[in-house]
Order: structure tokens, then sequence, then C-alpha cells
């Protein structure tokens, strides 16, 4: 009886895991992106979403970006660029792990070109405008398209 009720909550546990992951699939990630800059509670629910799990440089990118939008959100000065700072290191490691990822270039611009300057994170901006530019007909997503149109 306790082995069968055991099964039946670890089914039901795989199948909420299941679901759970499939809303973070990546065109929902990308959609919610600049949204999160206006939206404190979805900025957090991407956060939480993205930590479980980062299965790829671009979600680690993602990660990144979204914890760097988080800090905007927070009042505490010195929690704000801790945090900002967290999600740049994650970003840098995503873009020395995958270099040639167009929309990890993508996220590090929107980041640089939409910090503040005194934080400093500003020196790769020429670098990825022109690495986008060279490599934008890689892209397929119309959430990824409209961003990069955006910026460059």
């Amino acid at each position: 009886m306790i082995l069968k009720k055991a099964m039946i909550l670890v089914i039901f546990s795989l199948l909420g895991m299941a679901c759970y992951g499939q809303s973070m699939d990546l065109e929902s990630i990308r959609a919610n992106y600049q949204k999160a800059v206006s939206d404190k509670k979805l900025c957090h629910t991407m956060i939480k979403g993205l930590s479980t799990g980062t299965e790829s440089s671009v979600h680690l990118t993602y990660l990144g970006a979204f914890q760097m939008i988080w800090a905007k959100h927070i009042i505490n000065p010195i929690s704000k660029l801790k945090t900002f700072n967290t999600g740049k290191k994650k970003i840098e490691a995503a873009v020395m792990a995958d270099p040639i990822n167009v929309e990890i270039r993508i996220l590090r611009l929107s980041i640089q070109k939409n910090s503040p300057a005194f934080l400093g994170y500003h020196k790769n901006i020429e670098e990825d405008q022109k690495f986008i530019q060279a490599n934008n007909k890689n892209i397929t997503s119309t959430h990824l398209r409209n961003m990069m149109e955006a910026l460059i």
C-alpha cells in the first residue's frame, strides 16, 4: 500500500515537473524578456524558473539577463549591485562557453545598451553589434529578430 502511494506520488511529481518545464520553453522566455523590465512579478517568476535547471548557455544568458533586470526592481543599492554583478557573471560565462551564438550576443548587447554608465558594463557594444550584423541571417525567432532590430 505504501509502495503504491509512493509510486503515485512519483508519477504526479514527474508530470508536474514536465508541465513546468514546458512553460519555460525558449519562445516563452524570449516573449517575457522585455516584459520583465516593467513587470517585477514576471521577472521574479522567470528567474525562479530558469534557476531550476540551466540546460544551455542560452538559458544561462537569459537567467543572467533576468537577474540584471531584477536589479532594477530592487530598492537597496548594495543588493542592486550584487544582483547585477551575479547576472553579469552568468552572461559573460555564457559568452565564453559559446562565443558564436547570436542570441547570447543579442542579450548581452541589450543589457549593455540599457545599463547605467556608472556600472561600467558597456565595453562589448561595438563588438556585439558587428557580430550580430554579420550573423543575423541565422535568426529565425520573431521575438529575437524584433529585439535585434530594436537594438541595431
